[in-house]
């Protein structure tokens, strides 16, 4: 028993002199005017999509989980498919990105997850599985829908909330500034 006092006493020292440090998992996130981390994930085809497949275009990342009443808003008013339908019509890629794990809220299996985008009248141009969360943790991404927009070289230009009005009543969409439009409308107009 003495050893063992003597051997924690002695680790404790050398923490406290800063000899001796815990090793970190501290991941950097992605950050505005920055290059927008890179990633390869399936869509639910199984197909992979990897982020410098659309160097070039605007690239829309929209986290997605059908079973949050925030997303709810935005899908059962028909906000979020328009303005996917606007800007994937104008050349964006909009890429829905679903961080939940297996048995875990939002998770739905593949096919599963394209019934729920044909439900919802999804018009993404994809929905990438990314069960495991390691790109929704480079992104910092956490909740839904948080929202990124990324340049035609690959910069991130915007991350956040899709508007100014986070709540989950669908009458709060119209006079709301969207900031993902604005994003987006600004940087296509120079």
């Amino acid at each position: 028993m003495k050893m063992f006092w003597r051997t924690l006493f002695a680790a404790l020292a050398l923490a406290v002199l800063g000899l001796v440090t815990a090793p970190t998992t501290v991941q950097a996130q992605a950050t505005i005017g920055e290059q927008a981390p890179g990633f390869t994930l399936p869509d639910t085809d199984g197909e992979e999509h990897s982020l410098a497949d659309f160097e070039g275009k605007y690239v829309v990342l929209e986290w997605l989980n059908f079973e949050c009443p925030f997303v709810g808003k935005h899908y059962g008013s028909g906000n979020m498919q328009a303005l996917q339908e606007t800007y994937t019509d104008k050349g964006v890629v909009w890429l829905s990105i679903v961080s939940s794990a297996k048995g875990k809220q939002g998770y739905y299996p593949p096919e599963e997850m394209k019934a729920q985008k044909k439900k919802h009248n999804g018009n993404m141009s994809a929905i990438l599985m990314d069960p495991s969360g390691e790109v929704g943790r480079k992104y910092g991404a956490k909740v839904t829908p948080h929202m990124y927009v990324i340049s035609p070289e690959g910069e991130l230009m915007y991350k956040g909330g899709i508007d100014d009005k986070p709540t989950t009543d669908e009458a709060d969409i119209e006079g709301a500034k969207n900031y993902v439009r604005n994003a987006l409308d600004q940087a296509m107009s120079g």
